[in-house]
């Protein structure tokens, strides 16, 4: 049989393979700098750019598309080839698709630290980065079924399965969540509002970890493993349950983060419903990865790359255990809005993502540069340090997590709250934070130790750009299944079919969920008090999304008598009809906002405290970890911006009147003046032009409208 000749290259693997370390740096200084900024205000360092609202997202976009992007590309581009028997389908769409990436990923940075977001967690880019996103997403997929469609081989195998669900999957999440109504260059409102806003975006947040975080790493798994092992993957039909079974059932598991909100009650039990199914199809990848390794035990023992591959495989069980567990609603009644979500989240990202990517580039490397690794010891001690640091990262914020929810809902024997005030709540987690933050240097540490040993390995070879390779050619294939054939076979030589079925499975569950969105609005109970923002407050919201202060504060209370007697009237459905984004947040790293405007009594915070406190949030509260906000009152209201906006907001549906944005700076220097005026009374100079007058305008309206109903009615 005639050999044909092709080659490799290794070139674009080469590639994406250091920008996977540095972004894998940067991402992970970030995140020790966000871990530090936690528990030390004067960590952020009193700059607008510098945060924790600006850097969180900073951080978690570096880690999720920069550091594990680049592993997932480094993965496809060095197996898919070997896998198929033929070279990649264009380097010139390779070599597009690694500097469109880079630019996205510098081009995101800059500005999430400009205060360019969209305030959706995961998918914080504004509108032309993710056109950006999309192009160099169509380039990568052209490329990957061109490679797929001049293949050597009959049958594709289980990794190239995963690389094509992710593709296709990713591609219908993000192109559905990032549909929006841009009003500047640089900044737009999503066109789904409140209550469809936060479906929609959890539906792309928990499919986001499924198919950028997951698939595309079992597929990693699936060809890294039993080649490191020299051993072949366990089960063959494990494998196929493994596949169909998960990425039919995940797309439907998003509704779990919105439990106990004012989401429709049969979505909560959607969401729950399929996360508990997931247990089967997760585990069942598990078990396929982690008995590939049988026999081969006394390898795992002095292998650092085996050693970091069971962990993570280890890591990805836990997780995909611990999270349907965490959408039980009596589990999640405690576990959401506190840190044991972040601790829940890290054990996939350190573990499953971290440790299957420095698997990967320990085995890989120096088969790029036709060399040995530098030093097995330097990579056992970056396993040892960094299996450490994963515990000294997760386990204190188990116990913080558990102790805020104990905290949040203990009453006295008279029944009241215990703990009233909520910085009683936050002080008590500063050590769980600083362990927290000595795990995540420990993180780090391991990681300048992977970049010291790939370096030094690097330079003691040389890279082999082309690899030559030959192979027969693919013989013509039969159009209709054969009758010795599983279905299953025939799906593999029929890759185009293969993926139209791949994304109905994924598509099914979308469908489901998403078309109702558009019937909520019919559904939802008319508040008649619920009226749009003013133009000064609209300009304060969108402040607030800027400064990322949904990272740290909820607008979302739940029907729990804990948190009614401490913030107020739980959340409606009908409230957050104009929020354009949705604010319910993910953690409480601070108190709930959702009533901010109505509190009375002692907890009655006039325009003055809420100025003081931005300018100075520990002279008002000692032992606040919130940071300084000084340039809210040196930086004017961009008033050419509210035309614009209140457009865009009436094309949402928005019922302003017609041509109110003519009228709307009118009313917004109206209202400013108001608060100045109030503001000077109390001994505080400033001008009705700054932001901070805004920001404290957005503050005072929080929950008024749902109360205006039931300050009438005593009235009475």
């Amino acid at each position: 049989m005639e050999l044909q000749k092709f080659t490799y290259d290794n070139r674009i693997t080469r590639n994406f393979a250091v920008a996977t370390i540095v972004w894998g740096v940067v991402g992970m200084l970030v995140g020790l700098l966000v871990a530090l900024q936690i528990f030390i205000p004067e960590m952020n360092f009193s700059l607008e750019y510098t945060t924790f609202g600006r850097t969180r997202p900073v951080h978690t976009n570096a880690v999720i598309f920069a550091f594990v992007g680049n592993a997932i590309f480094t993965a496809v581009y060095y197996s898919m080839p070997r896998l198929l028997k033929t070279s990649m389908y264009s380097r010139l769409l390779g070599k597009i698709h690694f500097w469109g990436w880079q630019l996205i990923i510098v081009a995101g940075a800059i500005t999430l630290l400009m205060g360019y977001t969209s305030g959706k967690e995961y998918a914080e880019l504004e509108w032309p980065i993710d056109i950006a996103i999309t192009l160099v997403w169509v380039i990568f997929g052209i490329n990957m079924f061109g490679t797929i469609l001049q293949r050597r081989v009959s049958h594709i195998y289980v990794a190239i399965w995963f690389y094509i669900a992710t593709w296709v999957t990713v591609a219908v999440l993000h192109v559905v969540n990032s549909i929006e109504i841009p009003y500047s260059l640089m900044k737009s409102y999503p066109v789904y509002a409140g209550i469809q806003d936060a479906l929609v975006q959890w539906w792309y947040g928990h499919n986001a970890v499924a198919f950028f975080l997951t698939t595309p790493f079992l597929g990693l798994m699936y060809y890294f493993v039993p080649k490191a092992a020299n051993r072949p993957i366990y089960s063959y039909k494990l494998s196929i349950v493994h596949f169909w079974s998960l990425i039919f059932i995940y797309i439907w598991a998003g509704p779990h983060h919105l439990l106990y909100s004012s989401l429709p009650d049969w979505l909560q039990a959607l969401g729950t419903t399929f996360s508990i199914m997931l247990i089967a199809p997760s585990w069942g990848g598990m078990i396929n990865g982690l008995l590939t390794l049988r026999g081969a035990w006394d390898k795992v023992r002095r292998d650092p790359v085996l050693k970091m591959f069971v962990v993570g495989i280890t890591a990805y069980g836990m997780a995909t255990f611990e999270g349907p567990m965490m959408s039980l609603k009596t589990v999640n009644a405690i576990s959401h809005f506190t840190d044991w979500t972040v601790g829940h989240v890290h054990i996939g990202a350190l573990g499953w993502n971290g440790m299957l990517t420095f698997g990967m580039l320990y085995w890989l490397v120096p088969r790029l540069y036709n060399t040995k690794l530098y030093s097995v010891k330097l990579a056992n001690a970056h396993f040892w340090i960094s299996t450490l640091a994963i515990i000294f990262y997760a386990v204190p914020l188990y116990i913080g997590g558990i102790t805020q929810a104990l905290m949040w809902k203990e009453f006295t024997p008279e029944g009241y709250l215990a703990y009233p005030n909520f910085l009683e709540t936050v002080t008590q987690l500063i050590p769980m934070y600083a362990t927290r933050a000595f795990g995540g240097f420990l993180y780090v540490v391991g990681m300048l130790m992977l970049v010291f040993n790939v370096i030094k390995t690097a330079k003691q070879g040389s890279l082999v750009k082309v690899e030559e390779a030959e192979a027969p050619a693919l013989h013509p294939q039969p159009a209709m299944k054969t009758p010795s054939e599983s279905w299953h076979g025939f799906l593999e030589r029929k890759p185009i079919r293969f993926l139209i079925f791949a994304t109905i499975a994924i598509l099914i569950g979308g469908v489901f969920e998403i078309i109702p969105t558009y019937l909520i609005n019919s559904n939802v109970p008319i508040i008649s008090s619920v009226q749009p923002y003013t133009p000064l407050e609209l300009q304060g919201r969108d402040i607030y999304v800027r400064e990322g202060c949904y990272n740290c504060h909820s607008q979302m209370i739940r029907p729990f008598r804990s948190e009614t007697e401490r913030y107020g009237e739980y959340s409606k459905a009908g409230e957050f009809i104009y929020d354009h984004p949705f604010q319910f947040g993910s953690k409480r790293t601070g108190p709930d906002l959702a009533r901010e405007g109505v509190k009375t009594g002692p907890l009655y915070k006039p325009n003055a405290w809420h100025y003081n406190h931005f300018m100075d949030p520990q002279k008002m509260n000692e032992g606040s970890i919130m940071p300084k906000y000084p340039w809210l009152a040196e930086k004017d209201i961009d008033l050419k911006s509210t035309a614009p906006k209140i457009r865009a907001m009436k094309r949402l549906g928005v019922p302003y009147p017609d041509n109110y944005e003519h009228k709307a700076n009118d009313d917004l220097l109206e209202q400013a003046e108001g608060i100045a005026q109030n503001l000077r009374e109390a001994g505080i100079e400033t001008e009705s032009t700054k932001e901070i007058i805004a920001l404290i305008a957005y503050m005072q309206r929080l929950g008024t409208d749902i109360m205006k109903p039931q300050v009438e009615e005593e009235e009475e």
